[in-house]
This record gives C-alpha cells, sequence and structure tokens, in this order.
C-alpha cells in the first residue's frame, strides 16, 4: 500500500467490521442513557446552550501531585504522616514552654531545614512534570469553527463538540470520533505507541455516513449528536450512537482516535472530540504502580518504635531519680541541697510537690533525650534512595543499543530489595525468549519440511548425549548439523525466515507427491491474516503490518515460497502465485467474504473467501487442541503424523499452528451468513457469545493440511544469567502459557533445568481422565481431577523425602505442572502441598498458565516463603503477577509497555537481571543496611552522653551542650558521611559481584539487617557513649585549662566531649567504609572541619546568642594541648572495641565479603576463575546446606 495515497472505492470499513453483507440496522446500544452511559456530544455545536449546559471540562490535562494552592497544605500532610517528624513538631511546640531544656528555634530550625528538603525535593519533581503539561496543552491544533473554517488554537481551548483537523505523524488532542480522512473510504493508520507500547499500525475507519465530510463546505450543515459510555480507563472498547440525519448508528472502537496516539501513512483526518482533558482514556489510565514498601523500611519502623520505648524508660528513670532528690532536699526542716534554695523555687522543683516535679522533669526528658531518634533519617535516605536509581539508569551496561532502551529505576522505594531477591517467577515469550518469531519448519501432507535447528534443539543434542534424535525431529542431515544453522541463500537474511529445504524451495514443491496440498497450504498462510501490504516508494519492496510477529512470519514465508500478498482491499486479497500447473507466476484475487477474527477463547482464526474459480473456501488456522477436533472424518488422511510432528516440534521448542481448510456449499454459506450477520449486528452483553457460536457452526468438518512451527528463540544470554542467578540461591519459576513439551525443551536449553535434575511432572493426561472427560460428567471429572493431582504431589514429596536419606539419588528436582493441574494445586485444600513441593524443587516450570494463576501462583509463593518475590514478565498478560510480587521488572520488548507501566524496575533484556541483582542489589542492600544502623549508632552515641550527663548532674535536665551544637549534631556535623556512605561504598567490585554470585546470598539471608547485627549495633553505640563521658569526665574535671589557672567549666566540657562525638562517629565511619573516593573524604574529614569552623564563627557573635560557646574555641580549648589529647585518646579508645571485633570476625569467622576481599588484597583473585578459595568454598558449601534445610 502507497503511503499517503487514496484508495478510491475501497471501503476497509467493511474488511474490519464484518460488514462485508449488510443488513440494515434495527438496533442501538441498550445501555445508552443508563448509568456509565450517559454521556451526549453535541458534534460541531459546542456553543449551543444544550452543550453549554452540560459543563464537560475542557482539555487542560494536569499530571502534577500539587497545585500552587495547595502545595503547602498538602506537603506537609505528606511530611507529617511519619510518626518521628510529628514527634518532632509536638517537641517544637513544647519547646516553647518553660519545660524546654533548650531554646526553641535550636529544635525548630533543624525540623525546617528536614522538612524543607524534603518539599523542596517534591516541588522540583512536580515543577518538572508541570513543564511537560505545559508543553502537552499549549501544542497547536485546527480547529472548525469561526467563519466556517479552520483556524489554529492551542491544545487545552478545545471543547468537547469540536471538529478538529489533524495532520500526518502530529499526536491526536484529544479523543476524538473519527469522521473522514484522506482516503475517500475514510480509513486511516495509528500508532498507539503512547497508549499501549505497541509499535504496529492499527487501522481505524469512519463510519461510512460521514466518510464524505471532505472539505470545509461539506462539515458547515454537519450536525450530529453522540451519545456514549461514560469516561472509563478501558482502552480496548467503546459503546456509543451516532445520530445523524434522525437515523442512529452503532459506533465503536474502529471510529475512537484516542489522545497522544499519532497519526501515521494518512494526509490528514477530521474528528469530533468526544472526551477532553482528565476525561480521555490515556488520562484515565494515568494511575501508579500499586504502592510498595520494603522490608527494611518496614523493619526501620520497628527501630524507631524500639529507639522510642528507649526514650521514654531513660526519661522515667531519670525522672524518678529526680523525684527522689528532690523530696529529699528538705527533710526535716533542714535543706539537703540549700544552694538549690528548695524553700524558694517554682512547681519544677518543689520538694513538696516531687510527684508532680517528677511528671515536669518526665516531660522535660523526654525532649532533652529526642536525639535519640535521628531526624534527617528519612530525608537522607530519600536522597541516597534517589541517587541510587539515577545510577541504575544509567549503568551502561545495562543498556540495549539495539532498541535504544536504557534500564529504568520506576521507584526508588525498592531498591535495597533487589539485594534480597529469594525467587524469581518469570514469563517465558518475550521474556526469556525475544519474541521475534521465525519461519522454520512445517508439515504439510504428513511430511515434514525444514532443516534449521533451533537452540532447544542444540540443548537436546548436548542433553541426550547424541545427535540421533536430531536426525528424527527434522530430518537433519550430517552436513546441517556442521553448518548449525541456515539463511535462506548465502545473501541478506530475512527477517521472520529460517526455513531451508531444497524439496519445497525455488518452485521445486510442484515436484512434490502431494504439490495440490502443499499449493493450498501456502494459500492459507498468504489469504488467513489481518496483515497489510505496505509498499516503499522507492525500492518497491512489500513490507506487511502484522498483528503479531507470528503472523508477520506467516505471511512472509508464504512469499518466500511463491504465494506473495501484495495488494487488499475490502472485498479482495491479491496474490502474486506460483501456478504448480504451468510453473509460472499469475495474479489471482481472492474475493473476501468474512474474517473470523482469533481470541484466546476461539484459539483461531479463519477468513471465507471465493476463489477465481467461484469456489466458497474456508480457510483456517489455530492450536492443534481447537483444529483437530473439527476435523471431517475424511479430513484426518495426515492426522497422526501431523500429531507425531507436533509432538517433536514441541520437543524442539517451537511454537505451532495447524492449518486446515474446507469447501462450502452456497446454500449453507447464505443460510449462515444470515446468522453471522444478525450477531455481529447484535449490541447486547452477549454479543461476543452469540458471534462465536455462529462462527463455531461454520468451522466444522475442515480438512487436514499440515502444521506451521515458528521459533522464538531465546535472549541473548539468558542460560548464562540463570545459572548465575542459580548460583547466587535464587530459585526461577517460569510460568508460561506454552505446551509442556516446549516449555520443557526451553527449560533445559536455558539451564533452568540441567542433565542431573530429577522432573516431577504433575499432569492430567491420564487415561482414566480422558475417558470420563469423554463420558461428559463434569462432576466425575473434577473429584477424579482432584484425587490424582493430590496423588502425584504426594508422590513428589515422597521422592524427595527418598532422595534426602539416599546418598546415591539426585538432590535436585524440578517440577513441571501444565495449566489444568494448576488450577487444582490452588484450591485451598490443595495449594499448602503442593507448596510444600514445589518450594523443595530447585526449579518449577507451571505450563499452559492464565493471567490469573500468574497472579496467584506469585500471592502463594510471597506469602507462603515469607521472603522477597520478584516478578518479570514483558506482556499484559504478565501485569498482575508484577504487580502481585514484592518486586516487579518489566521487559521493554515488542509486546508493547503494558509491563513496564506496571513495573518497579524495567530492563530491555532478561540478561540484564544479572546485574541488577547481583551487582546494584547488593550494592544498595548493603548501603541501605549499613546507613539505617550507623544512624542508630551515633543517634544513640550522641544521646546517651546526654543521659550520662544528666545523672552526673542528679538528673536535673541539664544539657550537656550548647542548644545550636545539638540542633546540628544531624543536619550538618554527621549526615554527609551517611549519605556518601549510602551512595558511594562498594565492599566488592562489580566485576566480584558477578564472578562470585554467591555473595548475593548475604542478601538472601539478610545477614546485614538482621536483629543481632542492629542490637549490635546499638549497643555499640551506648558503650561508645559510656567511654566518651567517662572518659572525658575523669581526664578533664579538675584540670586547670587556661593561663589564668580557671578549672574546666561546664562550656568547656561541653566542647571536648562534643568534639570527641564528632570525631568518634565519623572515624566510625572512615573504618566501615570498604571503598573509599574523594567525596567520603571530603564529607567525612570536612564534617569534622566545620564543627571547628562552626565553633569559631558561632562563638565570635554575641555573648547572648552565643551564650556558653561564646569564644570557648578560641580562648579556652584551642590553647590548650590537654583539649586535644583527651580528643585523640578518647577517639582512639572509643574506636578500639569495633576495630577488635572486626580484626578478629574478618580472621577467624569471615563474612563472604571479607573472604573476597582478602583474596584480592592478597593478589589470589584470578580474572579468569570464578572459582573461590578452598576455605570459602567449603564455608559456603556448609552455609547452602543450612538454607536448604530451612527452607524445606
Amino acid at each position: 500500500m502507497t503511503e499517503g495515497r487514496r484508495r478510491r472505492g475501497i471501503h476497509f470499513s467493511k474488511l474490519y467490521s464484518f460488514s462485508c453483507i449488510r443488513s440494515p440496522f434495527v438496533d442501538s446500544h441498550p445501555q445508552i442513557g443508563e448509568r456509565g452511559y450517559s454521556r451526549v456530544v453535541h458534534c460541531n455545536e459546542p456553543d449551543s446552550p444544550e452543550a453549554l449546559q452540560l459543563r464537560y471540562g475542557g482539555n487542560y490535562v494536569s499530571t502534577t501531585k500539587y497545585t500552587a494552592a495547595n502545595f503547602i497544605p498538602k506537603s506537609l500532610f505528606e511530611q507529617f504522616r511519619r510518626v518521628a517528624n510529628i514527634y518532632f513538631l509536638v517537641v517544637a511546640c513544647v519547646s516553647f514552654s518553660p519545660l524546654a531544656p533548650f531554646k526553641a528555634v535550636s529544635v525548630l530550625a533543624p525540623l525546617l531545614v528536614v522538612i524543607g528538603a524534603t518539599m523542596a525535593k517534591e516541588a522540583v519533581e512536580d515543577w518538572r512534570r508541570r513543564k511537560q503539561d505545559i508543553e502537552a496543552n499549549n501544542r497547536k491544533v485546527r480547529v472548525y469553527g469561526r467563519n466556517y473554517a479552520f483556524y489554529e488554537t492551542r491544545w487545552k481551548k478545545l471543547r468537547v463538540g469540536d471538529i478538529v483537523k489533524v495532520h500526518k505523524d502530529e499526536y491526536f488532542p484529544a479523543d476524538l470520533l473519527l469522521l473522514s480522512s484522506s482516503y475517500e473510504d475514510g480509513i486511516c493508520y495509528v500508532e498507539t505507541m503512547n497508549l499501549d507500547g505497541e509499535t504496529n499500525l492499527k487501522l481505524k475507519h469512519a463510519l461510512e455516513v460521514t466518510s464524505h465530510l471532505q472539505d470545509e463546505k461539506s462539515l458547515e450543515n454537519f450536525k450530529a449528536v453522540i451519545k456514549c459510555e461514560d469516561p472509563n480507563e478501558n482502552l480496548y472498547s467503546f459503546v456509543g450512537t451516532l445520530f445523524y440525519d434522525e437515523k442512529p448508528y452503532p459506533l465503536s472502537l474502529q471510529q475512537m482516535l484516542l489522545r497522544d496516539s499519532k497519526l501515521k501513512n494518512t494526509e490528514y483526518v477530521y474528528g469530533v472530540v468526544v472526551f477532553t482533558g482528565h476525561d480521555t482514556k490515556v488520562m484515565q489510565n494515568a494511575t501508579d504502580p500499586p504502592s510498595k514498601r520494603s522490608k527494611i523500611e518496614r523493619k526501620m519502623d520497628k527501630i524507631i518504635y524500639i529507639l522510642f520505648s528507649t526514650l521514654v524508660v531513660i526519661a522515667f528513670t531519670g525522672s524518678v531519680f529526680f523525684g527522689i532528690n528532690t523530696r529529699r532536699d528538705i527533710s526535716g526542716g533542714k535543706m539537703r541541697r540549700w544552694y538549690l534554695r528548695p524553700d524558694h523555687t517554682t512547681v519544677f522543683y518543689d520538694p513538696k510537690r516531687a510527684a508532680l516535679a517528677a511528671f515536669f522533669h518526665f516531660l522535660t526528658a523526654l525532649m532533652l533525650y529526642g536525639y535519640l531518634i535521628p531526624i534527617s533519617l528519612y530525608v537522607s535516605i530519600e536522597i541516597v534512595k534517589v541517587l541510587q536509581s539515577i545510577f541504575i539508569n544509567q549503568d551502561r551496561e545495562m543498556y540495549y543499543e539495539e532498541m535504544d532502551r536504557p534500564a529504568h529505576a520506576r521507584t526508588s522505594n525498592l531498591n535495597e530489595e533487589l539485594g534480597q531477591v529469594d525467587m524469581i517467577l518469570s514469563d517465558k515469550t518475550g521474556t526469556l525468549t525475544c519474541n521475534s518469531m521465525e519461519f522454520i519448519k512445517c508439515s504439510i501432507a504428513g511430511t515434514a519440511y525444514g532443516h534449521g535447528i533451533t537452540e532447544v534443539e542444540r540443548a537436546l543434542a548436548n542433553r541426550r548425549d547424541g545427535v540421533d534424535r536430531l536426525h528424527e525431529t527434522g530430518n537433519v542431515s550430517s552436513d546441517v548439523l556442521d553448518s548449525a544453522s541456515y539463511n535462506v541463500d548465502s545473501g541478506k537474511s530475512i527477517k521472520g525466515f529460517n526455513f531451508r529445504d531444497e524439496r519445497i524451495m525455488n518452485g521445486q514443491w510442484v515436484n512434490e507427491a502431494h504439490s495440490d496440498i502443499i499449493q493450498k497450504f501456502f494459500r492459507v498462510l498468504a489469504i488467513c491474516h489481518t496483515a497489510i501490504p505496505v509498499v516503499d516508494k522507492a525500492s518497491g519492496e512489500i513490507t506487511y503490518e502484522a498483528e503479531s510477529p507470528d503472523e508477520a512470519a506467516f505471511v512472509i514465508a508464504a512469499r518466500e515460497l511463491g504465494f506473495e500478498f501484495f495488494e487488499r482491499t475490502q472485498t479482495s486479497i491479491s496474490l502474486h502465485e506460483l501456478d504448480f500447473e504451468s510453473g509460472r507466476k499469475v495474479d489471482r484475487e481472492y474475493e473476501l467474504l468474512h474474517v473470523l477474527e482469533f481470541s484466546s477463547s476461539r484459539k483461531r482464526m479463519s477468513v471465507i473467501v471465493r476463489s477465481p474459480e467461484n469456489k466458497l473456501l474456508l480457510l483456517c488456522k489455530g492450536a492443534d487442541s481447537a483444529i483437530l477436533e473439527r476435523l471431517a472424518k475424511d479430513g484426518r488422511q495426515f492426522e497422526d503424523q501431523t500429531k507425531e510432528h507436533i509432538h517433536r516440534y514441541a520437543e524442539a521448542g517451537l511454537r505451532t499452528l495447524v492449518i486446515a481448510y474446507r469447501e462450502l456449499g452456497v446454500e449453507e454459506f447464505e443460510i449462515w451468513a444470515k446468522e453471522f450477520v444478525k450477531a455481529k449486528a447484535s449490541v447486547t452483553e452477549d454479543r461476543d457469545v452469540l458471534v462465536d457460536g455462529a462462527a463455531d457452526k461454520i468451522e466444522r468438518d475442515l480438512f487436514l493440511l499440515g502444521v506451521t512451527a515458528v521459533e522464538d528463540k531465546l535472549q541473548k544470554g539468558v542460560p548464562e544469567c540463570i545459572n548465575k542467578l542459580a548460583q547466587a540461591g535464587i530459585k526461577i519459576w517460569v510460568l508460561t502459557g506454552d505446551k509442556m513439551e516446549t516449555a520443557v525443551n526451553i527449560g533445559y536449553a536455558c539451564s533452568l533445568l540441567r542433565q542431573d535434575m530429577k522432573r516431577i511432572v504433575i499432569s492430567l493426561d491420564s487415561p482414566d481422565i480422558k475417558a470420563l472427560e469423554k463420558q461428559g460428567d463434569k462432576e466425575a471429572v473434577e473429584q477424579a481431577s482432584l484425587a490424582s493431582i493430590r496423588e502425584q504431589i504426594r508422590e513428589g514429596i515422597f521422592q524427595i523425602d527418598e532422595a534426602k536419606q539416599s546418598p546415591n539419588q539426585a538432590k535436585s528436582f524440578g517440577l513441571v505442572i501444565d495449566g489444568k493441574s494448576l488450577e487444582f494445586c490452588l484450591k485451598k485444600d490443595v495449594k499448602n502441598s503442593f507448596f510444600e513441593l514445589a518450594i523443595t524443587c530447585a526449579s518449577v516450570i507451571c505450563c499452559r498458565s492464565t493471567p490469573k494463576q500468574k497472579a496467584l501462583v506469585t500471592r502463594l509463593v510471597k506469602l507462603g516463603t515469607g521472603k522477597i518475590t520478584l516478578s518479570v514478565g514483558d506482556g499484559a498478560n504478565d501485569v498482575g503477577m508484577l504487580q502481585e510480587a514484592d518486586i516487579g521488572v518489566g521487559i521493554s520488548g515488542v509486546e508493547g509497555m503494558q509491563a513496564v507501566m506496571a513495573s518497579d524496575f524495567a530492563i530491555a533484556q532478561f540478561r540484564f537481571l544479572e546485574r541488577l541483582l547481583l551487582v546494584h542489589g547488593h550494592w544498595c542492600y548493603r548501603r541501605i543496611s549499613m546507613m539505617i544502623c550507623y544512624f542508630f549508632y551515633k543517634n544513640i552515641t550522641f544521646g546517651f552522653t546526654l543521659f550520662w550527663f544528666e545523672a552526673h548532674a542528679s538528673f536535673s535536665g541539664q544539657p550537656a551542650y550548647n542548644d545550636w551544637y545539638m540542633s546540628f549534631y544531624n543536619v550538618f556535623f554527621t549526615s554527609l558521611p551517611v549519605i556518601a556512605l549510602g551512595v558511594f561504598d562498594q565492599d566488592v567490585s562489580a566485576r566480584l559481584c558477578l564472578k562470585y554470585p554467591s555473595l548475593y546470598l548475604e542478601g538472601v539471608e539478610n545477614i546485614l539487617f538482621s536483629w543481632p547485627r542492629i542490637l549490635g549495633w546499638m549497643v555499640n553505640g551506648v558503650l561508645s557513649s559510656i567511654i566518651i563521658f567517662f572518659f572525658t569526665t575523669n581526664s578533664m574535671i579538675g584540670q586547670a585549662l587556661r593561663k589564668d589557672g580557671k578549672v574546666v567549666d561546664y562550656e568547656v566540657l561541653g566542647v571536648t566531649m562534643y568534639s570527641c562525638v564528632v570525631w568518634v562517629v565519623n572515624c566510625q565511619m572512615a573504618l566501615s567504609i570498604n571503598y573509599f573516593t574523594w567525596i567520603q573524604h571530603f564529607f567525612i574529614w570536612g564534617s569534622i572541619a566545620f564543627w571547628y569552623i562552626f565553633l569559631v564563627i558561632y562563638g565570635s557573635v554575641s555573648p547572648s546568642v552565643s551564650t556558653t560557646a561564646h569564644r570557648v574555641l578560641v580562648e579556652a580549648c584551642a590553647p590548650s594541648p590537654l583539649f586535644w589529647v583527651v580528643t585523640l585518646l578518647v577517639t582512639i579508645c572509643t574506636l578500639l572495641p569495633y576495630f577488635s571485633y572486626r580484626a578478629f570476625q574478618t580472621r577467624f569467622k569471615p563474612m563472604r565479603h571479607d573472604v573476597i576481599q582478602q583474596e584480592r588484597l592478597n593478589g589470589s583473585d584470578n580474572e579468569t576463575s570464578g572459582e573461590l578459595p578452598l576455605r570459602f568454598s567449603s564455608k559456603l558449601q556448609h552455609l547452602k546446606q543450612r538454607l536448604r534445610e530451612r527452607r524445606s
């Protein structure tokens, strides 16, 4: 079809609306006017009183989360949903009262900084969305109106009922009803990439009654009313009626042009606006994936609660002691601490009301010890996760150059979960395979043709230690085995065609015994489809726009073997065809009468044509389960041989379709056609059932021609990736809709199943159940099936238990189950035993799975294991599975972008999953775990020095430090190094992560964020605070520090102790980091330096502002060697316990990364070897065994 060229007299609408044979329209949509179907559009009259009264929204679109009016309140609400932030807000409010141990502004400032930073991040992200909206809303479009002519306006000014003109390669500004196009019959081509990600063009067509509206003059008198469904998110249906010239015309999706689709191969179209703005289908679909929180984040909340509990306990303890001491201050008329004047004091320190004073002290202590709660934790983690996501997005190793698609982290909430995946549930077609079909073999009249060898066949040859089987599966000669694969000729390869067999190529099929059957076979391939031919003007070459890769492969195969489809009209399909009698190419035109489309329930497609010899032919292709049962008695001549070939092709990992045909009688066809047209004209709820029923009546008594076999090749690197993931302790399940034989052999080809693995097969193909099915007793079939499934599961569990006890039997099992069996396995009374069996197997393949079953299996695994599950898929049928899993990974392949839009992470190839998990997952898990543990460590260290000082000061509520010291601790002096840790730290390099996949088990076993490790860091914090406080006080108190002989006072002690804390927590960070960059050095040593700079600047301001910090460093601390010596010694003594522990652990109980680091430092890390050192290997095997035992 020449691009942009009008076809006079051709009405494609008839082809795609099944109206080649028309009947008068006698019905209208009965739903119109009811709830959900109440929209009324006045075409070409947007300013009429009736249209204005409807008050439909404009075409302005906003995808922002906030507006200028609601940003502050809404963003504040988001921030204060976190418990910690509410606590700090309450403390800030209470700090204005006399109860506060510090100035209110010193608490309020860091809270404002943290909240402000988060709000600023939200504002920047929202502004980016806002700029995109501005660009979209201000695009130009031509609208019909002023002086009955088209004028240019902006998208946002469109109204419901406007008529617009859209030119080639422009996007549709709203959801439009197609009125007409540059083609006289009103067809146009649309690219829907922005809606569903599909790149193949869709054919749309106008109603015949409006297709004549070709210019401004004809539009002048056009007035009509559309009554249709209300706005909804369904991209694949539309219900409406056009009332024009007092006649109703039913509308369908074929007349709708959806916003953000693009007009292609058509010069222009006219359309009337039906849905605008947020009512359009693309905006109705603009929803985020389900909100997911990582397990580490949920655990972090529990740690916050622990710290809150600790805060309350130490505040209560201090208050008790304070109350006791206060009560004792006046005893028997004597004042124990007379200098405090207990006889003349406020309610906050009144010996006569000691209980009340203790209560107020409790409130004061709650504020004072609030530094146990890290105020900057949440915002720091958000910053770190966003930066981690940027690194994932920019990783060149996960960039797929062929399709220009990088990896994309669609959410940053789950980065660390990538390092803890225990189970992967994967789709097959398009995920493990390319979903790029190649016609490689076929069976015609019981004879197998095609010598190509598939990847699965090679795996079969390796598995069976020989090539004999290859000769059986495709008549493969030795020279074929040597060459491994073929192209059509020595020249360029043809996409979609990898077939070679001299018996039928180059016209040699005319010499075959069943040449008439071969001719019919390829005619079916060339005619039975919905593909559209597109002719390149320059070269004259024909390409095909097809709905699926399979269909394109069939049309290309027919062309290469002498049956070239070159033209299509609404009533005919034309072929350049090789005539086997004359041996010449002739043009043959087949009159197209009806197309019976493919659907997942029908599993077949048919066309009814009239041949040049005036014969009525039904040409059919479909799944073997749908076609073989519809064969006529005299049409089964080649059934046995064909079934054998289907089985062999499935074993070779090929996708098969059975080809059949039938010659129809004129009378039979006419009777059926009336029934079919009546079913098509029906617009009731059971319309599809009626259409399928009518189609089923004609698709019977078929004659079997043969079967096609197309290969969906494995993606590059899939076996290696699966191997690495298995070494990392990750189990992989494949959930596919393919036949069992195909799925099993693909499993062997991609290393999911191995030679040393024993297969457990659960199937309902037993003769007993088949006999019951023939009897038609559904209840008996169900009972027998359930009993069979239970027995097979028990047998499988018994085999595994027996293998565990016997050292000679296989220890590794693979489970294969078909869709029927899976349906019973997911029932309540069976699923637990099924899960018990499946979880003990190394690999699981679920065949013939429906999208719902995929989601149910994912949920079963997620809830059953309690571990992190990851689902990966590429199609719309995988969306439920992706959303159900803890992590959803979408493959941006050729099946559209539905899976990507529902995913948490998107990659272009399955092999990138290896790097995403083993490198980025491991790093992110380690970084976030260490970051959170360190956050709690540094806050406990700081908070408990306050507690020890208050105990030293008789629990008086006196803080050890200046107000601003405390306020800036979490914000400036310790926050940047921990962010650098979360972004840059690496225990081992990316190369070593991939070389030693067993390192990933640290995340699977959650070693780095287990409760013992968390509590260990907390204990380390308490111990550090004890060493800092007691060493500092014992070293400093009573010592002369100034030149005038004055001893250490409160101000100097506070500065010294604070300096020790800053040094200790930053040096602790330096000890914990494995991979130093200049940024980390700058942040760690810069934070320490900034503390002294701050002290100089803050101490130089007025004493009324700096209070206890006034010139304390310059005049008192800096000139004294004691200050520097104490700081140095206290820092060393505090770090010594952790340093000693790490030295002991690294030497005697090393973790996985410790051993790899040591081997690398020793220079024994061999680039070419992936083997671990012997000492570590034995330790790893022991850990793996324990892991398997725990799982089982």
